[in-house]
């Protein structure tokens, strides 16, 4: 079991530094007073987000925090029943 604890404690880690690169690479929310007045959603990036690499980027942010989550329930788990 403490191997099993290991295992999960390098793969959290390196999900959690994962994890913080690409929060850290993705651009700001906020588009400014031009984007709220020519309305940026109404643009081609705008529908089509999903294809930009800004997309790719929020869907790896969201999998990898759901990732993160889960990997530190289990690692508690794990570790609670080592004790």
């Amino acid at each position: 079991m403490k191997t099993l604890a290991i295992i999960l404690s390098i793969v959290l880690l390196l999900v959690c530094l994962v994890l913080s690169a690409v929060v850290l690479l993705q651009e700001g929310k906020s588009a400014g007073l031009s984007g709220a007045i020519s309305g940026a959603a109404e643009t081609y990036f705008g529908k089509n987000k999903a294809r930009t690499l800004e997309g790719k980027m929020e869907r790896l942010t969201k999998i990898l925090a759901a990732c993160y989550l889960v990997l530190a329930l289990v690692l508690y788990f794990v570790v609670s029943t080592l004790s």
